[in-house]
């Protein structure tokens, strides 16, 4: 059994709102972590998943954990409470109904927003829901990302992390899904293992 480092690998499944985007990108990134046998984490907007089902029925299917990662992907500081509440369980009834998988507990605050605000946390954790962050956030999102550039700053962040990491990756840049097996293929080669956010010891 490999006992070295644990790495989290988390990919955002969202709408695409960037260049880069190509079609069947998130299918992709499901056939490479199929052919390396590795597990991750992904997030789901619910309008994603809505929009998206066959997608994200197969993330839960291959045995990927499915997190929650809000239904219309707005700053959770700028929702009221009712506001968090509606978003939040609108977007887990699509989840549950798509994928067959309940995402609770493991919810992303769409850019981090609201992960260390008193309020946000309170409302998420009255609905079942603790916010994970991550370690290594490699801004996949920007245009100017390459695959190069993506997968180094993986590979090194991840190893000079240690164990746990956590890494930040979303399911439609063109150059996210170029990069990946390069990365997987970086980090075993520095004796880590891909876990699921589940298998890590994570803070309530």
């Amino acid at each position: 059994m490999n006992e070295g480092p644990r790495v989290a690998l988390t990919f955002d499944a969202e709408h695409p709102d960037r260049p880069l985007c190509p079609p069947g990108n998130a299918e992709r990134i499901l056939d490479t972590l199929a052919g390396a046998g590795a597990r991750a984490t992904f997030f789901m907007q619910g309008r994603w998943a809505e929009s998206q089902p066959a997608a994200a029925r197969r993330i839960a299917d291959e045995g990927h954990l499915v997190g929650h990662h809000s239904k219309f992907h707005a700053r959770m500081t700028l929702l009221t409470d009712d506001g968090i509440r509606a978003d939040v369980t609108e977007a887990e009834e699509a989840i549950r109904e798509i994928t067959g998988a309940d995402p609770r507990p493991w919810f992303s605050c769409p850019f981090g927003d609201g992960h260390d605000d008193p309020r946000v946390v309170s409302a998420l954790r009255a609905l079942g829901y603790r916010d994970v962050s991550w370690h290594v956030e490699l801004a996949d999102w920007e245009p100017d990302r390459t695959a190069a550039a993506i997968e180094k700053d993986a590979v090194d962040g991840a190893l000079d992390h240690g164990d746990g990491a956590v890494i930040l990756l979303h399911t439609w840049p063109g150059p996210t899904s170029d990069a990946l097996l390069a990365i997987l293929e970086g980090i075993a080669a520095g004796g880590a293992r891909f876990v699921g956010i589940d298998e890590l010891e994570m803070t309530p």
